[in-house]
């Protein structure tokens, strides 16, 4: 099948037209969270990009294999070399399990993204699962001559590599710059060079979560299982890696090396990278202690958040920019897409209130009929959503006409305008009317109200009491609702 989708590729460092290896199957991995604390809205953002990846792939066609791991291993801080146990401290602190931490926050993540609308993985290993397959992994690069054991633990080989291949192909860093760079931090001692990094780790005597070797009871490092797990499921070569731009170095340039190291060539075809959420300029994330959990967001819970916004309102939010553009967080920012949202999913839902005309005016003929080709050449420009969003925004400007009778659409366009309205806006954008939440059982509520007054308002202009009929109006405008009288009866809206 001919691919009309043209990707950014990280590796190379342009736009590529996507060409799967194996069409039409991709393969398609997401680096996913560690679970020791509850999800925020870092974790949305390559939960939300690379969900639309999916769901776009899918609809072109493709039958997409997407595999995106859940690190449960407990590695330690500052790259898996030195500090404490994450998971493990978090279980002490709290006085459980490792893995019921572990088991408790990967549930409070599923939780969350159901609520982003985010699909579910194809398949969705955990690291502790596939201890066996990284211990492998670690045995092929040390027989390959590209690590070594030193105190029980294995450490990559970081110059034997760069020998005969390249390390820093992804992130642009030369090994110099990055031996440079390492040589700030402290703990040398048992490898041969500070930037060489670890790919078995032996366990002191406090870390709990441990597992017998060759080498020593101890856990594999934290690069380790994306490499091992990537080439389980999807082969030792596969279309997409995707993640976080903050993964690009260390965690894939290292996935990149052992690969190569492992089986003698890279595993991905193309890598692709969403960029950062930012607070006041600055990464939004738990080590820099400025994160707001989607918890938070969604219950308003937090000083920084004026209100509580919705799972679908964050959704929007992040798909209003494009996956590779920095996004900063504000209260503005949300109350803009929460509008925004809003402005969308009342405009397909007052699709079902157009009539139809014997033919179309000019201008609704020519919006309706360059829509769809629109919103398929932005996604197919490397996913852009923003220009998705601006052309069905245009369609609801449209829309709002025809509903006020101010323009004329024929039965064929309609259905058209909807299809196309439904498959972008639902299908592709995942985005959709919640519903079940407190607010939505307000304006339920509200509805109820509003149609019993809009009775009574109904009946005095029955029984030609303008003053109450125009009272009514009023009054309802006043508290919010904004009331029309059309040629085809009343409608209303609640205004935000």
């Amino acid at each position: 099948m001919e691919s009309k989708l043209v990707i950014y590729n990280t590796l190379t460092r342009q736009k590529e037209r996507f060409e799967p290896l194996h069409a039409p199957n991709v393969g398609m991995y997401v680096c996913g969270p560690t679970v020791y604390g509850d999800p925020h809205l870092g974790h949305a953002r390559p939960a939300i990009t690379f969900d639309l990846v999916f769901r776009y792939l899918k609809h072109l066609g493709y039958k997409v294999r997407y595999v995106r791991n859940i690190t449960d291993v407990g590695h330690l801080e500052h790259d898996a070399d030195e500090g404490e146990d994450k998971i493990a401290k978090k279980a002490r602190l709290e006085q459980l399990e490792p893995m019921e931490i572990a088991q408790y926050y990967t549930n409070r993540y599923h939780q969350a993204m159901d609520a982003l609308g985010c699909e579910r993985p194809s398949i969705e290993p955990h690291a502790t699962g596939h201890i066996i397959e990284q211990q492998q992994l670690v045995k092929e690069i040390l027989d390959n001559g590209f690590a070594y054991e030193s105190n029980g633990s294995v450490y990559f080989d970081i110059e034997a590599y760069n020998r005969k291949y390249r390390y820093g192909i992804l992130s642009g860093r030369s090994l110099e710059n990055i031996k440079d760079a390492s040589r700030e931090l402290d703990g040398v001692g048992e490898k041969h060079n500070q930037a060489d990094f670890a790919l078995w780790k032996k366990a002191q005597p406090e870390h709990i979560m441990r597992w017998p070797s060759s080498w020593s009871d101890g856990f594999p490092g934290w690069h380790c299982e994306c490499t091992a797990m990537g080439r389980k499921y999807l082969g030792e070569q596969f279309d997409i890696h995707g993640g976080g731009m903050d993964l690009v170095f260390p965690h894939h340039e290292c996935e990149i090396a052992q690969a190569t190291a492992s089986m003698g060539h890279p595993a991905v075809k193309y890598w692709m990278h969403n960029n950062m959420l930012t607070i006041n300029g600055q990464k939004m994330g738990k080590s820099y202690n400025n994160f707001i959990t989607l918890e938070q967001f969604f219950t308003g819970n937090h000083p920084l958040l004026e209100k509580a916004y919705s799972p679908m309102t964050i959704r929007f939010f992040v798909l209003s920019a494009h996956y590779r553009g920095t996004v900063d967080f504000s209260n503005e920012a949300l109350l803009a897409a929460e509008k925004g949202l809003e402005k969308l999913m009342q405009g397909i839902s007052d699709l079902e209130r157009i009539s139809v005309s014997p033919q179309c005016d000019a201008d609704t003929e020519r919006v309706v009929k360059s829509l769809r080709q629109k919103c398929y050449d932005a996604m197919n420009d490397d996913f852009a959503t923003p220009q998705v969003i601006s052309h069905l925004f245009e369609a609801c400007t449209t829309i709002n006409k025809l509903i006020d009778h101010k323009a004329t659409i024929c039965a064929d366009c309609l259905k058209e305008l909807t299809e196309t309205m439904h498959l972008f806006a639902v299908d592709i954008l995942g985005l959709s009317a919640e519903k079940g939440s407190g607010s939505d059982a307000r304006e339920e509520a509200y509805g109820k109200v509003v149609d019993m007054v809009l009775s009574l308002r109904a009946k005095a202009k029955a029984d030609k009491d303008w003053a109450t009929s125009d009272h009514i109006r009023d009054e309802l405008a006043a508290a919010g609702f904004e009331v029309k009288d059309t040629k085809d009866g009343v409608t209303w809206k609640l205004n935000k």
